[in-house]
């Protein structure tokens, strides 16, 4: 008895592939992977509440003296032949969409970070479907992508982070784990697969919290290799930098993860968000306009970016860069005008990482991969920069210093429509979209509606009047305008006017919570009207 229920029965035309996915075996395996860690993954949750405790008490943080970053002689394990070379992967591919999935990896790419988190819904539809197309390309089945998992750009598999649940499943009269759903389902069907491919398995880890999250992934992996008589060490990942507690403890996250790592990644919107998310309510960490002075070329993102590439190369592990989110008009082939000012622009962008050490980074537009392979070759000549050592001091005063600025009109208005445009594609299921010529995620929500939030709590002047400054009453009249300017422009059916509504009214929740939610995801996965959506065109199994 593996003690699984899956709360849902499948959606129409999936009963076959969830029978498949999640047959016996798989949920044996799943149970016993949540049996095994379901105790140390409660105290990771209790962990979190009590950092939050200390930092709102100590208001700082520092470098540890551990000895993992005192010892400079330890490295992680060697790179094996097919992560040597990380110049650029797509990134916020999610699965789900088949036809994204396909096209993607059929792209002149590395890899494809192929995504259960930022950029992907987690519904039961999406996630079957992900899971199917996952399968089906790893066994050379997938119509209209390579027959052959060797000649695919690897796969880079991004469970969600450890704060959703998934509450589709129940294991044991609770509700399941997403990250150990995603990674123990994937891990069984095609974690053999990959690895006799010579082609993984390869994970993105995202949000992780300091290095006591990245030894439980650590032992996770152990323990699944174990299972599924797989080579230790055969598992790597790399670990998104997102959180600001994470910044001080690299080197103990990279040991951590020694034998299955493969590198640490740089993510300017997530990162900032959980500045706000330990800091924000002291007025010394308001963050101003984020499109008008928030950027890596800002002192405090400048030295994250810095301090990843450093540290990571003297380990010998590969640093990466975040993703540019610019999109190209629907229909252009990059030769206009207004495309070339675009890929000129994130050209620009992209040789300054280069410059800076990076051993790679992510686009979204596949259209912008030639001009970025060109730009690799111009500028570098090896598959990755790991010999490139930087000798740096860089303080904690660097790190939390944030750039002085304001905050405009235009700023609070694009705040204010990517919230309510992520709540909205969230209720329809889908879990990223295209806003004034760029793709946006939760990490680009996150940040938007944090920043709304300490707006309102300190009330900045409007640089555009100074007698005008940000309120509730000035937020409120931005989203209903927004809301009824989507409404006519966006919506094309009542059902989609009132979902709309129900995202404004839901940002404005987020925007004036006394203490907001960490994270925007967890908050609408555990919402009511967000599950009703999806679940009430399918049968429950209770």
């Amino acid at each position: 008895m593996s003690g699984v229920l899956l709360l849902q029965s499948s959606p129409p035309k999936l009963e076959d592939v969830q029978k498949k996915i999640f047959n016996k075996d798989a949920l044996e395996f799943i149970a016993n992977l949540h049996r095994e860690f379901d105790l140390k993954v409660e105290q990771l949750y209790k962990n979190r509440v009590q950092r939050a405790i200390d930092i709102k008490t100590t208001l700082s943080l520092d470098f540890k003296l551990s000895s993992e970053r005192l010892d400079k002689s330890w490295k992680v394990a060697p790179l094996p032949a097919r992560l040597q070379n990380r110049h650029l992967d797509l990134g916020d591919v999610s699965a789900s969409n088949t036809a994204h999935f396909v096209a993607a990896l059929n792209a002149d790419v590395q890899g494809v970070q192929v995504d259960f988190d930022d950029g992907h819904c987690p519904t039961w539809r999406n996630q079957l479907v992900a899971f199917n197309n996952i399968n089906l390309v790893v066994n050379g089945k997938l119509p209209g992508a390579p027959i052959s998992i060797t000649t695919c750009p690897v796969l880079m598999l991004r469970p969600r982070a450890w704060n959703m649940v998934d509450h589709d499943i129940l294991i044991d009269g609770k509700e399941a784990i997403g990250p150990l759903v995603d990674f123990g389902i994937l891990m069984y069907h095609i974690g053999k697969k990959l690895y006799e491919a010579n082609s993984g398995p390869y994970f993105y880890l995202s949000k992780l919290e300091g290095a006591g999250e990245a030894k439980l992934w650590n032992e996770i992996f152990v323990w699944t290799q174990d299972q599924l008589g797989l080579p230790q060490g055969t598992i790597r990942a790399c670990v998104l930098i997102e959180n600001i507690i994470s910044t001080f403890e690299l080197d103990e996250i990279l040991y951590a993860l020694k034998d299955h790592c493969m590198g640490l990644n740089c993510g300017i919107w997530d990162y900032c968000a959980s500045i706000i998310a330990k800091f924000g309510d002291r007025k010394e960490f308001v963050l101003p306009d984020r499109n008008k002075y928030v950027n890596m070329d800002k002192k405090f993102l400048n030295s994250y970016m810095k301090l990843v590439v450093a540290t990571c190369h003297v380990r010998g592990a590969l640093a990466t860069g975040g993703m540019a989110a610019a999109m190209l008009k629907a229909g252009s082939d990059g030769a206009d005008a207004k495309s070339k000012a675009i890929i000129g622009r994130v050209l620009e962008a992209k040789s300054k990482e280069i410059n800076a050490g990076v051993d790679g980074f992510m686009v979204y537009d596949s259209r912008m991969v030639p001009h970025i392979n060109e730009l690799w070759k111009k500028t570098s000549g090896t598959p990755n920069q790991i010999h490139r050592k930087f000798d740096l001091n860089i303080t904690p005063e660097e790190l939390l210093s944030l750039p002085s600025g304001g905050v405009t009109m235009q700023g609070l208005k694009h705040n204010v429509a990517v919230s309510i445009l992520f709540v909205y594609h969230w209720f329809a299921g889908i879990g990223h979209f295209f806003y004034n010529g760029n793709i946006e995620d939760s990490a680009t929500a996150e940040i938007s509606r944090a920043q709304i939030w300490q707006w309102i709590r300190f009330s900045p002047i409007l640089e555009e009047s100074q007698n005008q400054q940000v309120t509730a009453q000035l937020v409120d009249k931005v989203a209903t305008n927004f809301a009824s300017h989507a409404h006519k422009n966006l919506c094309r059916s009542n059902a989609e006017r009132k979902r709309l509504t129900a995202a404004k009214y839901m940002c404005l929740e987020l925007f004036l919570a006394r203490n907001p939610p960490e994270f925007i995801t967890s908050y609408l996965n555990d919402n009511h009207k967000f599950r009703t959506l999806h679940n009430k065109a399918l049968l429950s199994n209770l």
